[in-house]
Order: C-alpha cells, then structure tokens, then sequence
C-alpha cells in the first residue's frame, strides 16, 4: 500500500434515488455512489450531523477509485444493511464494504469501510474531513499515534484506523491507497461524544465478525411472503432505524423536499407514534418478532407517560420534539434547511387508533404484558373523551373532523375490546358502533364511499386502510366504492396519491404516496381481489432507489424520489403486504448471496 496526498471532498449532492443506507439502530449514514459519506448525524439521529454534504455542508468522508472513467453499482448482503459499492474502471473492478457496526452504542458511531481490488490493480483514494455541528466545526487537534489518527471536531471525538500513511492538511486527511488483484484494506472510523477516545483502536475482523452476527439474529426468514429479499430488506430497514430504546425514526435525513421550492421539507429523525404502530403491526403480520416487542414497550411508555395528552412523535429516546429552526446550511436541491418538527404538538386522534391496533396484534401473538395493557385502557379512554374534537389527523394538516381519525380508533377499540377491562367489553364495541354510526351520518358521501372530511367530500387514499382492517362490518358496499372511488380520483399510471390539491392536477403538487399503494393493495385483497392486490404491490414495490430504499414520494412523470429517505412506514407497510399476500411466485425471489465479492 502507497500513500500521497489527493485533493480535498467538495460537497455536492446527488440525484436521491442512488443514495444507500448504512445504520445501527442508533443512528445512520447516507452514501452516496461516489463513495462520499453524504450525511450522518452524532451521536444519534438528531443529533447535529458530521458530515452533512447532503444539504451542501462542509466536509465529508470519501472513498473512492483513482480513475474518474468509472461505472458505479452495488448491492446490500441479503437481510442487511450492509452495503457493497462496486465501480468497474478501465483497468479494475473495486467493492466497498459499508457497514455502521453493530451492535451499537448509544454515544460511539463506528463506520466500518472495507476495500476490496476484485479484479486488477486498486489505486483508492481516501480523504476524511470531519465537520461537527453541521460543519461549524472543522477538525482540530489532529494527531497521529501508532499509525492511527485522531482529532477533535466541536463536542465529538474521532479516530482513523487503517490510514495511518495519510497526509494531513488544512482539509483533514487525504491518502491514496494501492492494493493488488484480491487485496483487502480496512479503515475504521469512531465518532464518539466527548473530547477523547479512552480505549484501544478496534479490530476490523472482530468488528465484521460482530455486526454480520448481529444482522444475522435481527432479521427474520420471509421466504414465505410474496417478496422474500424485498420484505427482509423492508425488516433490515426498520430494524436499522430503530434504538435499544424501542423508538424508530421515520427517516434518516431532514429537509429533503417532497416537491422543489415548495417549502414542504420536514426532519423526519424523530419517533412518530403512528409509524411505529404501522411497524409494529406490519412485522406482528409476519410472526412475534424482538422488533415488535420493542415497538409496543416504547409505545407503552409513552402512552403511560403522556396519557390523552400523547404526542404525535417523539425524538427515539422518549423526548418532545425540538421546535423548528434553521440550519447554516444551503439545503438539498428544491429544499430548505431545517430541523425540528412543529407537528409533536398536535392533537392527532387518529393515533390512538393506531395504538390499539398496534396492542391487539401483539396480544394476537400473547406479547401483550400489563403495562401495555394499562397502556391501552389509557388510549381507549382517551378515544372516549376526545373522539368529537376536531383533530390535525394523518396528515398533520389543520384541525377538522377528518374521517380517517375516527375509522382508526373504530377498528382499534373492536379489535382489543376484549383486553381492555376498566369496562365490559360491551361497553367499547358500544363506542365503537356509536363513533361509527356518527361518524356515517357526518362522513358518508351521498354515492356510498367515505370521503375525506365532515366538511371535505373530497376522496382520501388513506381511508383505505382502517377499511381494510373492518371498520365497517363485512359486506358493507362502502369500502368497494370507496377503492373505485380513489381509483377514478387518485391514481395515475398505477400509483395512488393522498388526495387532490384543490383542482390542479395529480403530479402538479405532489408526488404520488407509497404508503397509499401499499394501502391499496391491503384493500383489495380485504375485498378478495388477489390478482388485483397484487399488481398494487408489484407496481408500489417498484417505486424505489437502486439501492432497494424508498422515500416517501415517488414522482411519476419523472421516475424520481421524494422527501426523506428511507421512509420507514412505506418500508413497513410494504412488509405488511409482503406477509398478507403471500406465498412467493416461484419460490424466493432472486436472493444476493451474502459472499458475493
């Protein structure tokens, strides 16, 4: 192996659909084929980012071949989110192994990138420019010791394993790397809160060893679900977004925007109640999985904490929700730069109803211990006494009488009357029927489906699900008029959107919503339409990055993602579908073997 001196990285974000995930649980790193490190926030996922390139910071983390005549692939090891990028040059083939280590730790990031010359000589080049506090801080202190390098950026410390021949500069560290046909060479980079590293530098091998084990025991077998790799990439994804703390972030990144120069571009780092029920949900479809016991104890607590007063989202360790501010950033592409969500003051009834979904579906499984069913006793009264409330629904918009608020709690109270005790369970199927039947007088359309509000007859994609779930009793036309009803309204070339926007057309405001696709398909095979339920997912499930990850939008005119990425409750609804409309077609769908080199 050489070393010498290379040009500093520049920040340059990239087209969204090409950017993969590496994760931990506690927090994640978007990489992007270029082989930069395009945003990682630590030492949790809202935390301030270290590398923040994705939005135009400072800084960065690269690895990537000498010769810019390259073409860039790569795939995830099957049931993980362990990357492997591949550029094939003139003269070389090269991979990157990727992985955050696992498992985690709260307060230490450790991003593990492993060089490989696959074919011919690799001539790799390395630069390392670390910028905290979404790059206020440049790194400082910068020493070598033993061959390893480590500095100090703001409040976090940080250490190179692997580069010990790197130059430093005003730029951070730069090397170039020479390996020859089959050469391996690792390089370990920690990030860690405070202001030094008090053990040893780690081994890569143990390291590898690890986090491949820790995969291996997280990610269950789908191979009797309708898409056997998608679904355990779907798991892989919403295991890779969760804490030890049970809480799951709805993505990993912040103001990515859901249609340029619009202002809407959220921070998804952040625990919404509701994603975690879809989650929770979508893996009780597959079997009582640790993931789902997570799920119901952070729910739990906050609902035993909050009570009627439960917020819609929470940061993953059971924290409110910062207030919006501004990033010294100039943001992605078409987007701000923001951080914060405004919506973990809302009132949203809707999630109650989710809630209690969740806890029947684990009680199906007899996950459900005492504290979640004091939990649920807690939410169902709050159903009780703030079901009539005008609430901001799931969408987060204004406060009105949205339909699907109310269909969700119908569906979560009848599912667990049963457990709920503190009444006869009479007593909740009664306030389920009465919801329903106020419901139906405010909200049924004089043409039979559900519309979106008491004062909205407009169609909602979303109130396919709780009518899929039966929040209507079973041969009730109104679920099969509603579908044809979103069909007509809300679909273009095969994707569903959540509704219209006034009267302009679909695709002119917003993209079309994935969750919704995957909500189709859920009711079409509700209504016994297997073919049909089918071309829904297929067409949904297509809707993705290279990498196989989903964001929240799909632009159809220009095959193109929108919003935050990874999504997690598109991921999780498409798990959902995966196990209800399986077996698979032909048995496992083209697995990557997990040695592939």
């Amino acid at each position: 192996m050489e070393s010498s001196a290379t040009e500093a990285p520049v920040a340059e974000p990239w087209v969204l659909r090409d950017y993969a995930l590496v994760a931990d649980g506690e927090r994640g790193a978007l990489i992007g084929p270029r082989g930069d490190v395009a945003w990682m926030c630590a030492p949790s996922w809202h935390s301030d980012a270290v590398f923040s390139g994705l939005l135009g910071g400072p800084g960065g983390f690269r690895v990537r071949p000498r010769d810019r005549w390259n073409v860039w692939g790569g795939y995830y090891e099957d049931g993980t989110l362990i990357r492997v990028s591949r550029w094939v040059t003139r003269d070389a083939v090269i991979s990157c192994r990727e992985a955050l280590a696992a498992p985690a730790e709260p307060g230490r990031a450790v991003l593990l990138r492993q060089i490989r010359a696959v074919r011919g000589e690799a001539r790799v080049l390395m630069d390392l420019d670390v910028r905290a506090d979404y790059g206020r801080h440049s790194m400082t202190g910068l020493r070598r010791d033993g061959g390893v390098w480590q500095a100090v950026s703001g409040r976090s410390w940080l250490r190179l394993t692997g580069a010990g021949h790197a130059r430093a500069s005003s730029d951070g560290l730069c090397a170039e790397l020479r390996l020859p046909e089959g050469g391996v060479h690792d390089l370990v980079l920690e990030i860690g809160a405070g202001t030094r590293a008090d053990a040893a530098p780690p081994d890569p091998s143990a390291l590898w060893e690890a986090t491949g084990r820790w995969w291996a025991d997280a990610v269950p077998d789908c191979a009797t679900t309708a898409a056997p790799r998608d679904a355990r990439m779907a798991y892989a994804v919403l295991n890779g977004l969760t804490s030890t703390t049970g809480g799951m972030v709805a993505a990993a990144t912040t103001s990515l925007p859901e249609r340029a120069d619009t202002g809407r571009d959220y921070d998804y780092r952040y625990a919404w109640i509701r994603d975690q029920a879809y989650a929770g949900t979508a893996v009780a479809a597959h079997g009582p999985h640790p993931l789902l016991e997570r799920t119901v104890r952070f729910v739990t607590e906050r609902v035993l904490d909050d009570g009627p007063d439960l917020r819609p989202a929470y940061t993953v360790d059971g924290r409110p929700l910062p207030a919006e501010r501004l990033l010294p950033l100039t943001g992605y592409p078409g987007g701000t730069n923001r951080a914060g969500n405004h919506a973990g003051r809302q009132f949203q009834l809707d999630v109650f109803g989710e809630v209690l979904q969740l806890f029947a579906a684990a009680d199906r499984h007899g996950m459900l211990d005492g504290q979640a069913v004091r939990a649920a006793r807690v939410a169902a009264r709050a159903v009780r006494d703030r079901w009539e409330e005008p609430d901001a629904g799931l969408w987060e918009l204004e406060r009105r009488w949205w339909t699907h608020s109310r269909l969700a709690c119908v569906v979560g109270l009848r599912d667990l009357a049963h457990r709920l005790g503190d009444a006869p369970s009479d007593d909740w199927s009664r306030l389920a029927d009465r919801m329903l039947r106020t419901t139906r007088r405010r909200c049924l359309h004089r043409d039979g489906h559900w519309q979106r509000a008491a004062d909205d007859t407009g169609v909602e994609a979303a109130l396919l699900l709780p009518l899929a779930r039966g929040a209507v009793p079973h041969g009730e036309a109104s679920p099969a008029l509603t579908r044809q009803a979103v069909m007509r309204h809300l679909t273009k070339d095969g994707y569903v959107y959540r509704f219209r926007h006034g009267g302009r057309p679909l695709g002119d405001a917003e993209g079309s919503f994935l969750l919704c696709g995957f909500m189709m398909a859920l009711a079409a095979h509700a209504e016994g339409a297997p073919v049909e339920a089918m071309r829904w997912f297929e067409r949904t499930r297509s809707a993705c990055g290279s990498p196989g990850l989903f964001a929240e939008e799909w632009d159809v005119s220009q095959r193109q993602l929108r919003g935050n990425l990874p999504q997690a409750f598109v991921h999780a609804l498409l798990l959902e579908c995966a196990a209800r409309l399986g077996p698979p077609l032909g048995g496992d769908d083209g697995l990557v073997p997990a040695g592939r080199p």
